[in-house]
């Protein structure tokens, strides 16, 4: 078996054009030509944190794949990375082990921007006003960095739990190019924007449904166990448009587990982004739709990434 370092995984996506990749894994999931099964899980109370295997297969294709990952939120106390991780690749037909992936979370990080991205692709508002971030870590850079290209629009507005991080991701984004406005709750985030990423993991909503203004999209990818949650389930049950990355695992987990539970949404009202991708299900039809993406994180993400990083590593 192969083992591939951190660096020379960064270097191979240089090659590798991932958005298509990860849309074609989307649609072959709502499509049913994967095999996925449902998210295997540790979650740690003390000190917090929670490690996700996700694994499975797309029909025809040459290789499966395993993903360990991992985020543990005070590893920073420690001067740790807060996540971590690998991917296994075998093949299909045999079962031969082909690589390993030593990304350290990478590509984890990586693919869960590239979903946030087609999901503005095809349902941020044709003019967005600011783009609205709730947290300031990784993804919170992430997801806003890759929209390049996607979402013409370079105004911020910022909010995080911790002043110092703030400053530092503001200072991060200027440096990028962005203007930024530093907001002092999550409520003043949805004041100022129509486009709305929301990125902590957080177990207690941080948006009500009288925060969000008319045709705001929101990407909400924060939320990827039972037991977190950033949205208040009113904004979901007066959604134009509420969006799974996959149906069935979004039944156990984030946003639209909590409003299934509650009984603010019903099952049948959802839809899947492969879904809205393959042009099955009309995305926003209008300007002053609300809409809301709940990213939990789907194994056929890892599938798509992990092959197209080990054919630019073999080529």
């Amino acid at each position: 078996m192969k083992i591939h370092s951190l660096d020379e995984i960064k270097a191979a996506l240089q090659r590798v054009d991932l958005m298509p990749l990860i849309e074609d894994g989307f649609v072959a999931y709502s499509d049913g030509r994967s095999v996925i099964p449902p998210v295997g899980e540790l979650v740690f109370k003390d000190p917090p944190g929670d490690v996700h295997i996700k694994y499975g297969y797309v029909l025809g294709d040459e290789y499966y794949c395993i993903k360990i990952t991992s985020g543990f939120y005070e590893n920073e106390k420690l001067g740790l990375p807060g996540g971590s991780g690998l991917m296994l690749l075998f093949r299909q037909k045999t079962g031969e082990s082909v690589c390993l992936l030593q990304d350290e979370g990478y590509l984890t990080d990586v693919r869960t921007a590239v979903a946030g991205a087609i999901s503005a692709k095809q349902l941020a508002p044709d003019n967005v006003s600011a783009i609205g971030v709730i947290g300031t870590g990784v993804q919170a850079r992430l997801q806003v960095g890759i929209l390049d290209g996607v979402v013409a629009c370079k105004e911020l507005a910022v909010w995080g739990r911790t002043p110092e991080k703030v400053l530092l991701y503001e200072s991060d984004m200027t440096s990028k190019g962005y203007t930024i406005t530093v907001c002092h709750s999550p409520e003043d985030v949805a004041k100022r924007s129509n486009f709305i990423v929301t990125t902590t993991p957080t177990t207690q909503p941080l948006l009500s449904a009288n925060d969000i203004s008319p045709g705001t999209h929101i990407t909400a990818m924060g939320s990827d166990t039972a037991e977190k949650r950033e949205l208040d389930g009113a904004i979901l049950a007066s959604a134009d448009l509420v969006v799974a990355d996959s149906i069935p695992q979004c039944r156990e987990r984030g946003e639209i587990a909590w409003c299934l539970r509650e009984g603010s949404v019903l099952e049948e009202e959802l839809v899947e982004l492969g879904s809205i991708i393959s042009g099955k299900t009309p995305g926003r039809t209008s300007s002053e739709q609300i809409t809301v993406v709940d990213l939990t994180g789907v194994a056929v993400q890892d599938i798509q990434i992990a092959t197209a990083v080990y054919e630019a590593l073999d080529n």
